[in-house]
């Protein structure tokens, strides 16, 4: 059986797409574009009623909850199935599939597109952080979700393209961002921003795609490692430089950190899509300099490096 169902892929790329629809599917969440409005099924009720609700609401998959909490999910094909076995009037709770597949509301919208073309289901429940129903997401909300969003970034850039009209924009810039333990919900800010200001000043497209993974890798690292810390972008005429400094808990061994795939990141981080051991990684390979100053207790200093006149890409 399967928990909803079959859809395309969704035609968006977390890497390849536009650098504007990449911005978006950044700093997007999850909960910006989800639908609230849940239609769910009880564990207590057959199959034969669920059936019902899916034809009524004209829906291809129920969440089934237990109070706030889910605890299962009955697709079309679930109903399907029931009604060439003989089981269509069994209660839910006997026949409902258990292990379900399921997005945080606070997860970067890129998860969401990445576990929508993984997993091929039409359509996942989506849990808070105390593990209750909040939503559901489809392919359908993230693309009406983003045509949105393009709609408002054509009407800022015209805005933006009229005020820096009349004043030129300076070509140096200090900005400055802080971060904090588990704040998923604001993972991935600064380098949204610093990501604007790079194209505002009308960098090449390839710095800013290399500052902006190394600026999003090393933001994220502080959320799910650190303590919390500061976020530190200065935009030279010649150079970008970020530096990342947190107040703990330190490294214990830099060069074990460096290797692709390392991780220290516990079950929870796991479970939301991050802690992958790709972020120091991917900072060191795309900055022109790099370099780590971390200390048991102590904290992290991470500073990258990207020169403007660089030859090197993003492999």
């Amino acid at each position: 059986m399967s928990e909803t169902e079959n859809t395309d892929d969704i035609p968006i790329s977390t890497t390849d797409s536009p650098a504007v629809v990449l911005e978006m599917i950044h700093q997007l969440k999850v909960k910006d574009v989800m639908t609230t409005a849940v239609l769910t099924g009880s564990k207590n009720q057959t199959l034969r009623h669920i059936q019902a609700l899916l034809r009524e609401n004209k829906v291809a998959g129920i969440p089934i909850v237990e109070g706030k909490h889910l605890v299962g999910i009955v697709s079309t094909e679930d109903i399907i199935n029931a009604l060439e076995k003989g089981y269509i009037d069994s209660p839910v709770e006997e026949r409902m599939i258990r292990n379900v597949i399921s997005l945080q509301d606070d997860m970067p919208l890129t998860f969401a597109i990445s576990y929508l073309n993984k997993y091929r289901y039409g359509r996942f429940p989506v849990l808070n952080k105390d593990h209750e129903l909040v939503g559901i997401l489809t392919s359908t909300d993230v693309i009406r979700s983003l045509l949105i969003e393009m709609n408002r970034e054509v009407l800022r850039l015209e805005k933006m393209q009229k005020t820096t009209s009349h004043a030129a924009v300076s070509k140096y810039s200090e900005m400055e961002f802080t971060t904090a333990h588990y704040d998923f919900e604001l993972a991935g800010r600064a380098s949204t921003e610093i990501k604007k200001a790079l194209k505002q000043r009308n960098f090449d497209p390839k710095l800013i795609r290399r500052v902006a993974i190394a600026s999003y890798e090393l933001e994220i690292n502080q959320v799910v490692h650190s303590n919390g810390g500061v976020m530190r972008c200065s935009i030279l005429p010649d150079k970008v430089v970020i530096t990342a400094s947190d107040s703990g808990p330190g490294i214990e061994d830099v060069s074990l950190a460096l290797k692709e795939g390392y991780s220290t990141a516990n079950e929870y981080v796991r479970s939301i899509g991050f802690g992958a051991g790709m972020g120091l990684a991917n900072t060191k390979r795309v900055s022109d300099e790099f370099s780590i100053e971390s200390a048991i207790g102590k904290g992290t200093i991470v500073r990258s490096v990207v020169f403007v006149n660089s030859s090197k890409d993003e492999s």
